[in-house]
C-alpha cells in the first residue's frame, strides 16, 4: 500500500538526483549540496527509526516510582498499626493518626506529580531530537536557496546585458544549463521536505508535526521563487527565438 513514505526510495531518488547534478555540473557547489542532502537523508532514516522505538529505560521510571509509593504506603500502614493496634484500646489517641495521614497524602501527591512528569519525559526527549534534526534540514534548505540566488534568467534578455558591472556575478551557464540548474534546485527543496516528513511519520507529536509542516511550507515557498525564474527563462528563450525568426 502506498500510504507511507519509504525512506529507502527517498534516499534512492536523492542519490539519482546527485548523480544527475554531478554529470551536468561536476565540481560545482550544487553537486556538494546534493551530496550533503544524500548524507542527511541517510542520517534521517536512522534517526526516524530511533524515534519510532520506545526508550525502555525512561518508560520503566514511572513503574518503579509507583512500586516505591506502594512500598512507602505499606510501611506507613504498618507503623500506624504498631503504634495504635486497635481503636478500642485505652491508650488509643486519634490525634496520633493525623500527622502520619498528612505525610501519606503529601507523599502520594508528590508521587503523582512525579509520575505525570516522568510519563512525558520520553516524548519530550524525542521531540527535542526531532526539532534539532529539523533545524539542520532548515539550514540545508537555506543553503540550496543560496546556490540559486544569483541564477537570474532575466539577464538572458539582451537589454539586461548592458547593466552588468565589474562586480556582477559571472554568468557562465547557457540557457539550457540554467534551466537544468533551477530544476535541480527545485527538486532538492522538494526532497528535503520529504526527508523532514520522515520525522513525523511514526512520531505522533503535535509540536514535531507542526515543525515538519512549517519546514515543508518553507521549502515550497522557495520552490515557487524558482518556478517564477523558470517561467522568465521560458519567456526569454521565446523572445530570442522570435527575434531570430524576424532577422
Amino acid at each position: 500500500m502506498y500510504r507511507t513514505l519509504d525512506a529507502a526510495k527517498i534516499i534512492a531518488t536523492i542519490d539519482h538526483l546527485k548523480a544527475r547534478v554531478d554529470e551536468r555540473f561536476a565540481g560545482s557547489g550544487l553537486t556538494g549540496v546534493a551530496k550533503d542532502l544524500s548524507t542527511t537523508a541517510l542520517d534521517t532514516q536512522k534517526k526516524a527509526l530511533t524515534l519510532a522505538k520506545p526508550i525502555w529505560g525512561v518508560r520503566l521510571l514511572p513503574s518503579l516510582l509507583v512500586a516505591a509509593c506502594v512500598g512507602i504506603a505499606l510501611l506507613i500502614a504498618n507503623s500506624l498499626g504498631a503504634a495504635n493496634p486497635s481503636p478500642t484500646r485505652p491508650n488509643f489517641e486519634p490525634t496520633n493518626l493525623l500527622q502520619p495521614l498528612e505525610d501519606t497524602i503529601n507523599t502520594i501527591g508528590l508521587a503523582g506529580a512525579a509520575i505525570l512528569f516522568l510519563a512525558t519525559v520520553e516524548r519530550r526527549i524525542k521531540r527535542h531530537r526531532a526539532l534539532r534534526a529539523l533545524h539542520q534540514l532548515r539550514s540545508l534548505i537555506h543553503v540550496i536557496d543560496m546556490h540559486q540566488l544569483t541564477k537570474d534568467p532575466s539577464l538572458l534578455l539582451r537589454v539586461a546585458h548592458s547593466t552588468a558591472t565589474s562586480t556582477s556575478p559571472k554568468r557562465t551557464l547557457s540557457p539550457f544549463e540554467l534551466g537544468r540548474y533551477l530544476d535541480y534546485s527545485s527538486e532538492m527543496l522538494s526532497l528535503t521536505g520529504k526527508v523532514a516528513a520522515l520525522y513525523a511519520q511514526d512520531f505522533d507529536d503535535s509540536v514535531a508535526i507542526e515543525a515538519v509542516n512549517d519546514l515543508e511550507m518553507f521549502a515550497t515557498n522557495l520552490s515557487r521563487k524558482i518556478w517564477q525564474k523558470t517561467a522568465i527563462l521560458q519567456v526569454a528563450l521565446q523572445d530570442a527565438e522570435g527575434a531570430g525568426a524576424v532577422s
